[in-house]
């Protein structure tokens, strides 16, 4: 077998193998370690394929098997709601970051779809709430789910994927589906294009901490997420009285905004100004919206994840 047939058959599925395994996974590293897994089985195997399915199932065959390997190694990956009760005073000191919980991760839209009309077909099985409710199903329970909703296979498929009757199947698609359902809570999904007004009226708000702007943006149930930090807020109210707490308490502490993509949604970089005039970077911000409100904000506050959305340091 030459290299460059098999990278011709398969290099046109790479990029939904990697948002596969990131749904499977919840982490952007981890689904790129199994993406490399996958390739390198494919490879090994290619002359053994003997095409009685396409080579896309076959791929997702790998692919789901490696990352189910790989989910039964690792710890689910959650988000600060998964794990406590929001906090009510806003004022009171943040808990302190917790590196060793594996915390769900944010993934560039340029590294599972580039094109913006691909961006909107994924945007729903991609948004980080709906990822988060995967990452709450047995391993085998989220592949099944991913596989027929998402992925398109028969019921036949998946359970020769999985080695299960499709009876099996069938019954453990409606769990899976139940569940998540429940776990989002019957949340409204904006599948149209983002309203870049909300995006920018939030930039502007946010660079200049316009409390009463940013307040006219926000849904009443909006939630603010800010992993390693286990402390979380729900309600307009509490999350108003975060940012007046802290981040935007002092208006000549000005922070920068350059803005990016991440899990089909509007995302930001911030930067917090230094005494020398510089600004480094503070947080990767992904925005949810719906009826052209903000519904979540998922602020990571991991400077390793600017290097992934290919943004500075420092500006």
């Amino acid at each position: 077998m030459a290299d460059g047939e098999f990278a011709a058959g398969v290099d046109p599925y790479r990029r939904e193998l990697l948002a596969h395994c990131y749904r499977m996974l919840g982490s952007y590293h981890d689904a790129e370690d199994a993406v490399q897994e996958t390739l390198l089985r494919a490879w090994r195997g290619y002359d053994r394929f003997e095409h009685r399915s396409s080579v896309r199932t076959w791929l997702y065959r790998i692919a789901t098997r490696v990352c189910l390997t790989a989910a039964d190694s690792r710890e689910r990956r959650v988000l600060p709601a998964g794990i406590g009760e929001p906090a009510t005073d806003p004022t009171m000191p943040l808990a302190a970051r917790r590196p060793e919980v594996p915390w769900l991760e944010p993934i560039p839209d340029a590294a599972f779809a580039p094109d913006p009309a691909d961006v909107v077909a994924t945007r729903e099985t991609t948004r980080l709430a709906f990822v988060a409710a995967l990452q709450n199903l047995p391993a085998r329970q989220r592949a099944t789910l991913l596989l027929r909703d998402v992925v398109g296979l028969s019921a036949a498929e998946v359970a020769e994927q999985l080695e299960l009757s499709v009876a099996a199947v069938t019954s453990a698609l409606q769990r899976a589906r139940a569940q998540v359902e429940r776990d989002q809570h019957g949340e409204e999904v904006d599948m149209g294009r983002v309203d870049e007004t909300v995006l920018d009226k939030y930039v502007a708000a946010f660079e200049e901490a316009d409390l009463p702007a940013l307040a006219a943006l926000l849904r009443h149930d909006v939630q603010l997420q800010m992993p390693p930090v286990p402390t979380w807020f729900a309600g307009r109210d509490a999350v108003l009285g975060f940012f007046t707490a802290r981040p935007l308490r002092y208006p000549d502490r000005r922070r920068r905004v350059l803005v990016t993509r991440a899990n089909g949604c509007p995302a930001l970089g911030t930067y917090v100004r230094q005494p020398d005039g510089s600004y480094v970077a503070h947080s990767i911000q992904v925005l949810d919206t719906a009826g052209g409100e903000i519904t979540h904000i998922y602020a990571f506050l991991d400077r390793e994840l600017f290097r992934r959305f290919a943004l500075p340091l420092t500006l």
